[in-house]
């Protein structure tokens, strides 16, 4: 277990590199070369961006999932290709590896995440599905490394399960940046913002004749498909309030939901005496992604800086339930427990890959997801890691054909 601590420099391994999140971290990570050395890199299937990528950062090694394009790389000498299911958490769990920055989408981040957590390593992470799937196994590990460091000294950052697993989401880092130094006891509720995405003014019966075209178009984010899809029907804050009760140990009645369509405060924290903390700043994911790799510390950046003065105007609103019935589903899904979260992501998963390739309508992606967590979501005691994946698997075929009658 080696802590990093400022004037070291910080060894990574980033999982996900070629995709929005991961080209980001990249820009981060290259801006402060003195601190940070990329020791290996992880991708799909674009071998020419991870090329491109190792050309650059001169990583020891990497991993590239699709064999075909694995053939295609263009690797100098003395970069090691690992290959095979488990390559990830070889990457993970390498002796010269002190942080691992997940940003890979799927239950296939679960494996990496728990053997990095379990080598001691810490762990930065985008991914929703280790948390809203796995987080009953992910967050204890992380407890017991911040424990570790608690009985030498309870006053060391490390002595927090946040520094162990830590956020990149905007929203649960702004969280995150507003709870250190308080204590969990004297915290009201959580509050997550959401922009609205773009039908936060659409007459309801207009959402059913939503196409692709209209639901990539965020207002405010630029980010992947699949999450920008997520944040036009607000499955991606459903999936922030699951992953809100793990990462901060709080019941979900106490994590709510705010419409903010500026994007300019990304969370809030309400306190037992009324008063409430909230993180600002402009809607750039290298911010998050910035503080999660620099922790306890912080340092200059290239985000651009909020001048308050260019956003006069902020405002909140409810989310509406019937323009947003995804909220409901991922609330119950989360009441139900692992089974059902777990068939909750892996059924919105291919929900939104159908709606993107016009098999599905836009409303019928909550009422799709809603019944698989209904089918699927009934299993009794916690999963274990081979459960999850044979159930992601099982809710994977059965939604490629299923059909479900718009909620909205």
């Amino acid at each position: 277990m080696r802590e990093w601590r400022a004037g070291s420099r910080q060894r990574v391994a980033l999982l996900g590199s070629t995709g929005s999140i991961g080209r980001q971290t990249l820009d981060v990570l290259g801006a402060a070369p003195a601190r940070f050395e990329v020791v290996a890199l992880a991708a799909g299937a674009d071998h020419g961006a991870l090329s491109a990528q190792v050309a650059a950062f001169r990583p020891h090694a990497v991993a590239l999932a699709d064999e075909a394009a694995a053939g295609r790389l263009v690797l100098p000498p003395g970069v090691r290709l690992e290959r095979g299911a488990d390559a990830l958490e070889r990457l993970a769990t390498r002796d010269d590896v002190d942080l691992v920055i997940v940003a890979t989408g799927g239950i296939v981040s679960l494996r990496p995440v728990l053997a990095a957590l379990r080598a001691g390593k810490v762990v930065a992470t985008a991914n929703k599905e280790t948390l809203v799937a796995g987080g009953h196994l992910v967050m204890p590990l992380a407890r017991e490394l911040a424990e570790r460091v608690a009985r030498r000294d309870a006053a060391d950052p490390f002595a927090s399960p946040l520094a162990w697993l830590r956020p990149i989401d905007s929203e649960h880092s702004a969280l995150w940046q507003c709870l250190v130094g308080e204590r969990m006891s004297e915290v009201h509720g959580l509050i997550l913002t959401a922009s609205g995405g773009p039908f936060r003014d659409w007459p309801v019966d207009r959402l059913a004749r939503v196409t692709p075209r209209d639901a990539l178009a965020h207002p405010t984010w630029s980010m992947g498909a699949k999450i920008t899809v997520d944040s036009a029907t607000l499955m991606n804050k459903g999936l922030e309030v699951v992953e809100a009760r793990w990462l901060y140990d709080i019941a979900l009645p106490t994590i709510s939901v705010v419409i903010h369509p500026q994007s300019i405060i990304h969370s809030l924290v309400e306190f037992v005496d009324g008063s409430i903390k909230a993180q600002l700043g402009l809607p750039d994911m290298r911010i998050p992604i910035q503080y999660a790799v620099t922790y306890p510390h912080r340092m200059p950046g290239p985000a651009p800086r909020l001048d308050l003065l260019e956003h006069p105007t902020m405002t909140f609103e409810a989310p509406d339930d019937a323009r947003f019935p995804a909220l409901s589903v991922c609330r119950a899904a989360g009441q139900r427990g692992p089974w059902a979260t777990a068939a909750l992501i892996a059924a919105d998963e291919v929900a939104v890959h159908r709606f993107l390739a016009g098999t599905l309508s836009f409303g019928a992606i909550p009422a799709l997801v809603g019944d698989a967590v209904e089918r699927f979501g009934s299993g009794t005691g916690e999963p274990d890691v081979e459960s999850l994946v044979g159930l992601d698997a099982e809710v994977r075929v059965w939604a490629a054909t299923a059909t479900s009658g718009p909620v909205i």
